[in-house]
């Protein structure tokens, strides 16, 4: 009995410090945010974040604040990749689509084939705010943002801590463990 504790102690799962990368990037206004940071919580405090389209032509660069949170303000309707070495072989990496930056920009996405063009609805002019100035907006916005950065880190981090191979590694202990329990029940039989 006792080398069966002994036996399950040595192979209880302990906690794991191994900690995944996160990064997401969002349309703020007339730049792009994001968030550079750990699955378990630690952000990426200023860091060099590169940005460049997917071919690998060079757009630019910005660095992480304290709380990991980047802006870049785009200049080009293309795809932006983000990409922060944050060493020790941790390297984060996002991409923007072209849509979305375009919609960043105010411009339009470049030029479809003409088949599609001609089946595609008319895009309607975004109606203002019930009598709110473009400057309340912008800073509605903003405070918006502000609130919901907390909520994005804490939906990153919960994604990245219950993925499914963490649920199939629990169930491989667990039908471990049991085979375990079945060999040595076996095992007293054969001996008694």
């Amino acid at each position: 009995m006792k080398v069966l504790l002994a036996l399950i102690l040595m192979l209880a799962p302990l906690p794991a410090m191994a900690h995944k990368v996160i990064a997401s990037v969002y349309p703020a206004g007339a730049s792009i945010e994001g968030e550079v940071g750990f699955s378990n919580g630690d952000m990426a405090a200023n860091q060099t974040v590169t940005v460049s389209d997917p071919a690998g032509r060079s757009l630019g660069e910005t660095v992480t604040d304290a709380a990991g949170a980047f802006s870049f303000a785009p200049s080009e309707p293309v795809a932006h990749v983000f990409h922060a070495d944050l060493g020790a072989g941790h390297v984060a990496e996002t991409v923007m689509s072209e849509e979305d930056v375009a919609a960043v920009l105010g411009r339009a996405v470049p030029a479809a084939p003409p088949a599609a063009v001609s089946a595609a609805a008319p895009a309607k002019e975004r109606a203002p705010a019930d009598g709110l100035s473009a400057e309340t907006r912008e800073e509605v916005a903003a405070m918006l943002r502000a609130e919901l950065r907390p909520l994005r880190q804490e939906i990153a981090a919960y994604r990245e801590k219950n993925d499914f191979q963490t649920i199939l590694g629990g169930l491989g202990w667990i039908a471990g463990l049991f085979g375990l329990g079945f060999y040595l029940a076996a095992r007293r039989r054969m001996a008694g």
